[in-house]
């Protein structure tokens, strides 16, 4: 089972920030009523007086900026921020006015107000300031907000990348025959399966589990249940006794709605999830942190920016869904023989790169690729940012 941590959300100055995540109505209704804990009141109240340091400001950002559609937090933070994951820092707040802290939209116009030595980010206009003329959105759309990193990379990988802490689609349903004897099943196409298919309606199909090693301890941290595609139980199967006496196996009839990628006889059936809506935001670990990637997610030995990997790392470490992280290189050995003698010397680490935590089980994590200077594969090193 996974294991989700609920992140404080920090609101805006009229409407305020946090994460819709792309589902329509559906997730603007979560937005509408999810409550305000008393925790992020209090992480509110803080940003409101506090701010973020006029030196955490990027050299170029702009006086304002207004929200267009496909937008992300994160690439807003970035246009004023030198460390995009501290965006709840920069957003200024009313808490006078607090209607809905989650949701911020295309259109609205967001100031930043410097003030002494720190800055806020606001959706009004900062006082004695007669240039700028806001164009806040007095009734927003409810299925315009926009979403704290960019869903749909991640949006597909939210219930489908699933590790197990043991292999339990050992005994799980399984897809025994193909329509009209074909190697592969394509969509709309029937497949056959043997197993109880009485607990769900809807299925997801899994190719057999592959061992995630921990590449420093060995460790087997749990197994990688690899995704195939969706499909809809639509006929129980039987056993038939026949006038022999004998038995004749009739296996239950899945129809495939979907497909990542071709399915086959032997693939594992589970029970499709309730959908992932549960809120997060980027930021970075509370403390010192460090581990290593376990493997590129799919077939690939290398991955790149907006490719996932799993870490060896997950909540029994510390890890939190929306933790920010840094990717290392690690330093080459090089021979110094700039005094006469050859001494082997080992440059220090690199950072090259930064992952954004999506999913967390209790030992291992799933990451995007936020951004990236080299191949990252696995045994590489990540970090706190």
């Amino acid at each position: 089972m996974s294991r989700f941590a609920r992140l404080p959300l920090v609101p805006t100055s009229t409407w305020f920030v946090a994460v819709s995540l792309g589902l329509g109505a559906a997730a603007s209704a979560w937005a509408t009523n999810y409550p305000i804990t008393p925790g992020q009141r209090s992480t509110a109240q803080q940003v409101a007086q506090n701010g973020v340091p006029l030196s955490e400001l990027s050299p170029n950002a702009p006086d304002s900026y207004t929200v267009k559609r496909g937008d992300t937090l994160w690439d807003i933070s970035k246009l004023f921020l030198k460390s995009p994951w501290r965006w709840p820092e920069l957003w200024g707040m009313n808490m006078e006015d607090i209607r809905n802290p989650h949701l911020i939209y295309p259109g609205q116009i967001l100031y930043l107000d410097k003030s002494g030595d720190r800055a806020r980010l606001r959706t009004a206009k900062p006082i004695g300031d007669d240039k700028l003329s806001p164009r806040v959105r007095a009734e927003p759309l409810p299925d315009d907000a926009i979403a704290s990193v960019p869903m749909h990379l991640i949006g597909p990988f939210l219930n489908d990348a699933v590790v197990l802490d043991s292999n339990t689609l050992a005994t799980a349903p399984r897809v025994v025959a193909t329509q009209e004897g074909r190697v592969i099943v394509s969509k709309g196409e029937n497949a056959y399966v043997r197993g109880d298919l009485s607990a769900a309606r809807n299925w997801q199909l899994f190719r057999e589990p592959k061992p995630l090693v921990d590449p420093t301890s060995g460790e087997v941290l749990g197994f990688e249940a690899r995704f195939v595609g969706a499909a809809e139980f639509t006929r129980a199967g039987e056993t038939r006794t026949l006038p022999d006496g004998t038995n004749e196996i009739v296996p239950s009839t899945i129809t495939i709605t979907s497909l990542r990628e071709e399915a086959a006889v032997g693939d594992r059936l589970s029970p499709t999830p309730a959908r992932d809506v549960e809120a997060f935001a980027p930021h970075a670990p509370g403390a010192a942190m460090s581990g290593r990637i376990i493997a590129v997610y799919g077939d690939g030995l290398n991955a790149g920016q907006n490719q996932i990997v799993s870490l060896n790392k997950g909540a029994r470490d510390g890890i939190e869904r929306g933790h920010v992280l840094a990717l290392w290189r690690a330093g080459t050995s090089r021979v110094d023989n700039t005094e006469g003698k050859r001494e082997v010397i080992r440059l220090p680490d690199e950072r090259h790169g930064m992952l954004f935590v999506f999913r967390v089980f209790e030992k291992v994590s799933y990451a995007l690729i936020l951004n990236v200077k080299d191949p990252v594969g696995a045994g590489d090193l990540f970090t706190q940012p």
